[in-house]
């Protein structure tokens, strides 16, 4: 067996089940996941599937014990992110300096932002369809922006600095390098 997939796999899956536990509005690891997934999997399915996969699964629990059908509905937007996600940590993949990480980090949180308040705009009940609507929905949204990019920096931090200290101590899970 691959010590480093199954590692990567379970660093994952546990960080989707922080999902369950009680925490901020928008404090989650769903980006994180996303990016650390698509940085550190040499197979392009694996970074792409794994990460979908503990989303679906930890919304499955969600949707059906906590927050209700409606939350399943209100997903494809923030299933977009999360592949947005992963393609932005194939980018740094193959060079993930501190610096790239982080900007990745903070470009990501601007697309999911940007993306998931826009389909709250167009497809909800909350805001009038217009410019002024979608300028108030963004406006609104601000703090939850503030709630995401701080769940996004302490997880990205938490996967990518914990990944280090373990292929620091066990060097089966480094990466061989390419010849």
């Amino acid at each position: 067996m691959n010590k480093r997939l199954i590692t990567l796999s379970a660093i994952i899956g546990l960080a989707a089940l922080s999902r369950l536990l009680p925490h901020p509005p928008n404090v989650t690891p769903i980006a994180a996941i996303g990016l650390f997934a698509g940085a550190q999997f040499r197979n392009r399915k694996a970074a792409f599937l794994l990460p979908m996969a503990a989303m679906f699964l930890s919304d499955l629990v969600l949707g059906f014990a906590v927050y209700g059908g409606a939350l399943l509905k209100s997903q494809p937007p923030v299933y977009l992110c999360v592949l947005m996600t992963v393609a932005i940590g194939r980018l740094i993949r193959n060079n993930r300096s501190a610096l790239k990480i982080a900007s990745a980090t903070f470009g990501n949180a601007v697309i999911f932002y940007l993306v998931t308040n826009f389909a709250v705009w167009a497809w909800g009940a909350l805001y009038p369809r217009t410019w002024s609507g979608l300028i108030v929905c963004y406006t609104a949204a601000i703090p939850f922006f503030r709630n995401s990019l701080i769940g996004d920096i302490t997880f990205v931090a938490v996967l990518f600095g914990g990944f280090a200290v373990l292929e620091r101590f066990f060097a089966s899970l480094r990466e061989p390098l390419l010849a």
